[in-house]
């Protein structure tokens, strides 16, 4: 029997990579001589660099760079193929290096995700792939900007101070200190937003709040950036507020396609062909995938969904396992998911689930093994009548 199992990671407590071996011990408690290919995944949030590396057998690189309140954190980004580099933001930027009550939009900085695109260039890649999920910023890309040498002037002529309040000191855009490599590096923006820079479907209004902003905040925050994308559009010459995906991870996407001609592109999609899982799928049993928590929201560009498409266009079955069912389950058996099975077995806390993920994940890899079977035994003994 030949298994394909493609997870994504359950954030907070197990890697894609751990997922897929949990799995697999449970497999092969009922089926020793399965053969079990892992393909660990990621949409371009939490795990990408993980995923693209131990797929395409990259290396990590770490680097000293700025966190997201202007403190010294360590990142590590990967290098793959043929002078690639794979960049998660939230390495120096994101919402996990600050603790819940430091989270402030109007003070983080992306300077630190400029400062993880510099180290790459220094490695001499020619293609960069940024990951921007887990963001903590809201400042519009700005701080990346200025690490790779671009200059934000007040009035006084001085350079603006780091997060999104200072964008309303802005006076003038000067790129001639802009590094050079950027011309010739293709960067290409993992996603699956597609959020305007500014409005209520915007940077601020959407995702403002969970990285500490009330409802005034917002507001405010939205105005920032709106005069901010509206320097940027007149000083470049470029659309930009309105590109899809400009408002991912508080602007960063703007920025990026500002200063670095990137291309924003489906997180799910642009993995899926970078690891080839089609090559893998194509003649498989059974394809196993999963998410820590799969809802309605999981059609909108996850991991799991990303999969069961590539599984369907050859009829190949899928399993989603999960740490949790959430609302409308139901929709994602409408996008080529054939089964969602649970890992919890019992009545348990969050923390227990998170502490006991391996045991409940192997104990789940054999349920699925056993569904399979045994429906594959009723298709025989119909076959037989």
């Amino acid at each position: 029997m030949k298994i394909v199992i493609a997870t994504d990671s359950f954030k907070g407590s197990a890697s894609s990579l751990e997922v897929a071996g949990y799995l697999e011990n449970g497999i092969r408690r009922v089926l020793p001589d399965a053969e079990v290919t892992k393909l660990p995944l990621a949409d371009g949030g939490e795990g990408t660099v993980d995923a693209l590396v131990a797929a395409l057998d990259g290396k990590y690189v770490e680097c000293e760079v700025t966190g997201p309140l202007g403190e010294k954190v360590t990142a590590k980004f990967g290098l793959v193929g043929h002078r690639t580099a794979v960049i998660e933001m939230a390495e120096a930027s994101g919402l996990p290096l600050i603790e819940r009550k430091e989270r402030d939009p109007f003070k983080t900085t992306t300077y630190g995700t400029g400062e993880l695109i510099k180290a790459a260039l220094d490695h001499g890649v020619d293609e960069i792939l940024i990951g921007i999920g887990g963001s903590a910023t809201n400042d519009g890309g700005a701080g990346m900007a200025q690490a790779l040498g671009v200059s934000f002037k007040t009035s006084l002529n001085k350079e603006i101070g780091f997060g999104a309040k200072a964008l309303e000191n802005i006076q003038q855009i000067d790129i001639s200190g802009l590094d050079p490599r950027l011309k010739a590096t293709k960067i290409t923006v993992l996603s699956d937003v597609t959020n305007p820079l500014c409005g209520e479907t915007g940077a601020s209004y959407i995702y403002g709040p969970q990285k500490g902003a009330t409802q005034k905040d917002v507001q405010e925050l939205d105005a920032l950036l709106q005069r901010y994308g509206e320097q940027l559009e007149s000083t470049l010459g470029k659309n930009i507020m309105n590109v899809e995906g400009a408002g991912a991870a508080g602007g960063l996407g703007a920025g990026l396609i500002a200063f670095c001609e990137a291309k924003l592109e489906s997180g799910i999609e642009k993995v899926l062909d970078i690891i080839k899982l089609e090559d893998y799928v194509r003649g498989a049993d059974l394809v196993i995938t999963g998410e820590g928590k799969m809802d309605f929201q999981s059609v909108q560009g996850k991991a799991p969904i990303g999969v069961a498409k590539v599984a369907q266009k050859h009829h190949v079955p899928v399993v989603a396992v999960v740490g949790a069912e959430g609302y409308k389950i139901q929709e994602v058996y409408d996008h080529g998911i054939d089964l969602v099975v649970d890992i919890i077995n019992k009545p348990m806390t969050l923390e227990e689930a998170m502490i006991n993920v391996a045991p409940l994940t192997e104990n789940a890899g054999g349920k699925i093994v056993r569904a399979y079977l045994l429906r594959k035994s009723v298709k025989e003994e119909e076959e037989k009548v």
